[in-house]
């Protein structure tokens, strides 16, 4: 399967800068999938749902693997999807303040043999934080279409004191992971 044949099923910047960064060949279709959490579904069952449902929201092509991908930030047993408003941000920011929390994202590979689904978590710690850095942030506009309500590439680097796990899904795609089920793919 050449790597050109990728669709990817979403709209995010992010993970179109992650594939591009990473040399990997694709076309983005943008699915409409309603991001609902059901009822007692867990942070993981949450994303990897969601990711499989992108997937099978586009139409697939002869020849086509398509990447569906949802991202989520979780704390104690909090769901940081991204933030309704400003106010909603500062609340996220507020509770990740000084403590560890999970990005976990699913994803899903489908193609006409087979499907991949898979979850990469990383835990990130914040250091914490004061009302007038969190007021400041918010103000910057930048976490209003994040998930967790921060980016890690840009102006919250200056807040995050430890990693463990794949940086470029606390971005918004684990890219290595992907590669690997692509490779995995191949016949």
């Amino acid at each position: 399967m050449p790597l050109d044949q990728l669709v990817l099923a979403s709209g995010s910047p992010r993970r179109k800068e992650l594939l591009q960064a990473a040399g990997i060949r694709f076309t983005v279709r943008v699915p409409h999938v309603p991001e609902i959490r059901l009822p007692n579904e867990s942070p993981h069952d949450y994303v990897q749902r969601l990711a499989r449902e992108k997937a099978h929201a586009v139409d697939r092509r002869t020849g086509e693997t398509i990447l569906g991908a949802d991202t989520t930030v979780v704390v104690d047993e909090h769901v940081l999807e991204k933030p309704r408003d400003d106010e909603d941000a500062t609340r996220m920011l507020a509770l990740l303040s000084g403590r560890e929390h999970q990005v976990l994202t699913g994803i899903c590979l489908r193609s006409a043999e087979r499907s991949i689904s898979d979850v990469a978590v990383t835990h990130v710690q914040f250091a914490p934080l004061t009302s007038e850095e969190i007021a400041a942030y918010v103000e910057s506009g930048e976490p209003r279409d994040k998930a967790g309500a921060y980016a890690i590439q840009g102006l919250a680097s200056k807040f995050v004191t430890g990693i463990r796990g794949c940086y470029s899904n606390v971005v918004g795609l684990p890219v290595s992971l992907v590669y690997r089920h692509l490779k995995a793919m191949r016949l």
